[in-house]
């Protein structure tokens, strides 16, 4: 079974654009703007032998703010810009629900069984709690993008850093034991 790295999309990849202390996704591909660092990251990753699969939150889309098509088109240039196996999207809100929300890990538990992952030797990358503690419960070691936009989740995350780009050599070090040299 593949090792993966489970990457939240906004903070994390891309730029958010911060309101009133709160973290709001691109809605335009004028407004898209891959972070500094990701593109060498991915790459890296990949290279390293890790699947990359992207696990977003989209509550725009049930709150009627944002469109799924609009979405899709967002993931799809960052899906033709990096190396991502997949992209997994939760288009509802906290009330609804569901299973695929994070802090509930149903995406990350999903894309295990889509693409052959084995948790236990995957981590989740996150710029929120819901991230870490979405790695946590589905069995994943967790990294923390500390965009300063959010309170550090409790318990701390396995890594705390800055950017994503801070986090591949922990991330490949901790592959090495887990993937083989691949």
């Amino acid at each position: 079974m593949a090792a993966a790295v489970f990457l939240d999309r906004d903070g994390v990849l891309n730029r958010t654009f911060v309101v009133d202390g709160v973290p709001l996704p691109p809605r335009t591909m004028d407004e898209l703007a891959i972070l500094p660092g990701v593109e060498g990251a991915c790459r890296s990753l990949h290279d390293h032998g890790f699947r990359l699969i992207v696990v977003t939150n989209q509550p725009d889309i049930a709150r009627g703010k944002q469109t799924v098509a609009a979405v899709d088109r967002l993931n799809g240039e960052l899906r033709r810009r990096l190396p991502l196996d997949d992209v997994l999207v939760c288009p509802h809100d906290d009330n609804d629900g569901c299973d695929c929300r994070k802090p509930r890990p149903g995406m990350l538990l999903a894309a295990a069984r889509l693409h052959g992952v084995d948790l236990a030797r995957s981590i989740m990358v996150g710029d929120r709690d819901k991230d870490v503690e979405a790695g946590r419960a589905a069995g994943c070691r967790t990294v923390f993008v500390d965009g300063g936009y959010g309170r550090p989740p409790q318990p701390p995350a396995d890594l705390t850093v800055p950017s994503l780009r801070e986090a591949v050599p922990w991330i490949i070090s901790q592959g090495r034991s887990v993937i083989g040299g691949q």
